[in-house]
């Protein structure tokens, strides 16, 4: 019995050896083999061409058009080259480095970029730079007495109106332009004044507060109104 069964076992074995592939058909090592040179001829290809050169015309970066402008910033007139779609609170930080103004949404609803332009507060994330040539334009850095806070600066700081400070030079001038036009402002008519900047601490109790401090220090002798 064991050795009909492997006399089967070797019979068909045999058969399987015997079965020529069918037609057409590639066998394993074939397919490797040719693989193999196929992929060798590639390299050895590679190896012999040369880099494509992109044309000139194509690598050269064409140069941006540029306006020549004087911007009258903190009582100082900056001569640079922008470009017209530059923002200028772009300009302000990037290429003057004032950084007081903050960047913040950049599509005017957070009131952080907020500077005075004309003496009014305006968001410098909407503002072009080209279109405030030869207009005073006013940042929180200009509130400076030297080295000494100036009157809405100090408030700020006594009155704890601010957290994590990113919105508070926003808020300084909006609050710097609001007294220029309304020495004694009422809590309503602060909370309207500033209600285009934005608190995420939630400091606006302290902001009011601080907005009417303000107004007393201005009032002072040395105050500037």
């Amino acid at each position: 019995m064991g050795s009909t069964l492997r006399e089967d076992a070797m019979a068909d074995t045999t058969r399987r050896r015997k079965v020529p592939p069918s037609k057409g058909g590639v066998s394993r090592r074939g397919f490797l083999t040719s693989a193999g040179i196929g992929a060798v001829g590639l390299a050895a290809g590679r190896g012999s061409a040369a880099p494509p050169v992109a044309p000139e015309a194509e690598t050269a970066s064409p140069a941006a058009d540029t306006l020549e402008v004087a911007l009258r910033v903190n009582g100082r007139v900056h001569r640079l080259l922008v470009e017209p779609r530059w923002s200028l609170l772009f300009v302000l930080r990037e290429k003057l480095g004032l950084t007081g103004a903050k960047a913040g949404c950049e599509r005017g609803e957070c009131g952080t970029c907020t500077v005075l332009i004309g003496g009014k507060p305006r968001y410098a994330c909407l503002t072009l730079a080209v279109e405030v040539e030869g207009a005073e334009i006013t940042t929180v850095e200009g509130l400076m007495e030297g080295e000494r806070l100036g009157p809405v600066q100090r408030a700020f700081a006594e009155q704890d109106a601010f957290q994590c400070g990113y919105c508070t030079p926003g808020q300084i001038l909006a609050a710097e332009g609001l007294l220029r036009i309304e020495p004694e402002p009422s809590p309503e008519a602060i909370r309207v004044g500033l209600s285009g900047n934005l608190c995420r601490c939630g400091a606006y109790p302290n902001i009011v507060k601080a907005v009417r401090r303000a107004a007393e220090l201005k009032k002072q002798p040395g105050g500037r109104p």
